[in-house]
């Protein structure tokens, strides 16, 4: 008896995980814009890329992406929704910060951020 009520517990207790997890990840908003700016920086080089994933209702069009103060700029257009596009920004941009602009009138500046560089892995 004491076996198939804590069991019943434990099949709610993950029931309900899983319920909040696929919820977390339904769009409530028409139009959404995640920008995630990479720069992994080497000892002879440096990478970087720029991730934009559509995580709204609707498809963004319009969309450009300034990798430095309105001189490098390259248009992506459309992105359907749940979608992602990775754009590399051009050779000599300043890698300081992407500019993200969108229909109907999304604007994201973001930073380029750096990976944790760990001892022992390449790159380090």
């Amino acid at each position: 008896m004491r076996v198939a009520v804590l069991a019943a517990i434990a099949g709610g207790i993950v029931a309900v995980a899983l319920a909040a997890m696929f919820a977390s990840t339904i769009p409530t908003s028409d139009y959404s814009l995640s920008v995630d700016a990479l720069k992994d920086e080497q000892s002879l080089f440096t990478d970087a890329r720029v991730v934009l994933s559509n995580t709204g209702r609707l498809e963004l069009t319009n969309i450009m992406v300034d990798f430095g103060n309105g001189t490098q700029q390259e248009t992506v257009g459309t992105i359907a929704p749940g979608k992602k596009i990775t754009v590399s920004p051009p050779e000599g941009a300043q890698l300081d910060s992407v500019t993200v602009t969108a229909d109907p009138g999304i604007e994201i500046v973001q930073e380029y951020r750096r990976p944790i560089k760990l001892p022992g892995m390449i790159g380090s």
